[in-house]
């Protein structure tokens, strides 16, 4: 999965598409470069993160029109995935409204379940018809794993659960068997962000790279677009998997 734009701002630096056509160039190309996924925040002309139809539905359309998800939907293409979280809509009814509102829907969506109303924003998800991708940090306090796991997991095809992790210590997911059976991605951010995707790798799982989570390739040089950064985690992940043949 590339995370796009995440919670960047302009202030980050060019790598960081922020209009609705950089952000669809810059889908394409990191699909090309081997992006099986792509996540993005939608956000408002002033760069405000937003869940309004009007934001996010045109965005959508751009990015599915351009080749990025063309059918994704129907079980074919790239999905593309969007974030639902306190940044675009601080309420939790107002969430649950937003996506109630939505016309045009992403394949998937991220729900953070540190965050207030999680359960109840992952079921309306589902209900609608769109995955959910569960967030939970690990490290911090315990509440988010535990919201998780108490919420009642009835549909494993379509949920799958993100673990961002603080550190590549196998430490932090080896009660992942206790699990439910869903499906697991890792990922870190920032100096976490390469040593975790490795980990994924020895560990057979999903993975999210991009600017959204880094800024700067493994080597430390700043990484010019998420593209680069794609490129730079396949062949990470070949390297990972390698040794341990």
């Amino acid at each position: 999965m590339v995370s796009l734009n995440g919670s960047r701002s302009a202030a980050d630096g060019t790598a960081v598409p922020m209009t609705p056509g950089d952000l669809v160039e810059s889908a394409l190309a990191a699909v090309a470069a081997g992006a099986g996924e792509v996540l993005v925040h939608p956000r408002t002309p002033c760069g405000r993160e937003s869940l309004s139809p009007r934001v996010m539905g045109p965005l959508l359309e751009a990015l599915r029109g351009a080749g990025t998800g063309v059918g994704a939907r129907a079980g074919t293409g790239v999905p593309v995935g969007v974030l639902a979280s306190v940044a675009a809509e601080p309420g939790p009814a107002e969430r649950l409204a937003r996506v109630r509102s939505w016309a045009v829907l992403p394949d998937r969506a991220v729900v953070r379940f540190a965050e207030p109303g999680a359960p109840e924003l992952a079921e309306l998800l589902l209900e609608r018809g769109v995955g959910v991708d569960a967030e939970v940090p690990v490290g911090a306090e315990p509440g988010p794993l535990g919201r998780f796991l108490a919420w009642p997991v009835r549909d494993h095809a379509r949920v799958r659960l993100l673990l961002e992790l603080p550190s590549a210590d196998p430490g932090w997911v080896v009660g992942t068997h206790r699990l439910p059976p869903v499906p697991l991605l890792l990922f870190g951010r920032e100096g976490a962000a390469w040593p975790v995707l490795r980990l994924a790798a020895r560990r057979g799982t999903g993975a999210r790279i991009g600017v959204g989570d880094v800024l700067s390739l493994p080597d430390g040089r700043a990484a010019r677009t998420n593209a680069e950064l794609v490129a730079a985690a396949t062949r990470a992940r070949e390297d990972a998997t390698a040794g341990i043949r």
